[in-house]
């Protein structure tokens, strides 16, 4: 699948507080690129032939494109609000479509069967109704009034909760989601999924969190979110097609895959087709 509509959106490609320690090799939609920091300690990306690709770093990662990006890196001004502990989860290499990982994030059904007796467990299986919109100024999908019972809520959760969620997609292969604060009623804990596009079928995961949360060490906030993550790689690496399918008849979509749907149509609007399938076959 061409990848000429995806090619000049941005990318994360490293942690750049890892850059000190080594240039970073890495992959991004099939072209080998460098990351590394310069004589002055700023981010540089190349790719193999030596061609400097633009770079900003923000949310803990340096971002890059194999483009010309026409618009900055979004916002998520929740990163910049003094209190909260950011937290740098790390990568995890899962081998499903890019798009697969962003479209399983957004998924709230699976809550109860995947990461049993944490963010969901029988009986409390039903999705409630909820609001899906493609919001045209901002060119973003976004998901709200999203209610599901929850034993761990989060790390800093003690006992079950019903939690509100918001979901946002602003870009094809990151998605933000907005929870309750069990610490901090009125706020949002936030959590992201940013996708390196390794190749159609192979992508790199790299969680990032925006918490309010005094109480739980750096290390236990990683290793909560990386269990969630790792419980989700078992289920996307035996997704069947591979690709993401954007035929609306290829598969079919219940009420509660709502924002599935809008994601998909979304990213066919733009032809972010890279790591999806068109067509059956």
């Amino acid at each position: 699948m061409s990848k000429m509509g995806m090619l000049n959106e941005w990318y994360p490609v490293a942690l750049f507080s890892q850059l000190a320690k080594a240039d970073y090799e890495t992959i991004l939609m099939g072209e080998p690129i460098t990351v590394a920091l310069d004589a002055n300690g700023a981010a540089t990306v190349t790719e193999g032939k030596g061609r400097a690709l633009p770079v900003r770093v923000r949310y803990g990662h340096v971002w890059t494109s194999l483009g010309t990006p026409a618009h900055e890196l979004f916002d998520i001004p929740e990163g910049d609000q003094p209190g909260r502990r950011l937290v740098e989860v790390g990568v995890v290499r899962v081998r499903c479509s890019p798009l697969r990982a962003v479209e399983n994030f957004l998924d709230i059904a699976h809550f109860p069967f995947v990461h049993t007796d944490i963010l969901g467990s029988e009986p409390h299986t039903e999705v409630e109704n909820y609001k899906v919109e493609i919001r045209e100024e901002e060119d973003e999908v976004w998901a709200t009034q999203v209610k599901f019972y929850q034993p761990q809520a989060a790390k800093s959760a003690a006992g079950g909760i019903t939690t509100d969620y918001m979901y946002r997609v602003p870009a094809p292969t990151c998605s933000i989601l907005y929870k309750t604060c069990p610490p901090r009623p009125g706020e949002w804990d936030v959590i992201t999924l940013f996708v390196q596009p390794l190749a159609e079928d192979l992508c790199d995961v790299w969680p990032w969190m925006a918490l309010f949360d005094d109480e739980s060490s750096m290390t236990d906030l990683i290793h909560f979110q990386q269990t969630i993550f790792l419980q989700d790689r078992s289920i996307l690496e035996n997704q069947i097609p591979a690709l993401l399918p954007l035929d609306p008849g290829m598969e079919i979509p219940t009420r509660a895959d709502l924002t599935s749907v809008a994601y998909r149509r979304w990213l066919k609007r733009h032809k972010y087709t890279y790591g999806a399938q068109l067509v059956a076959q």
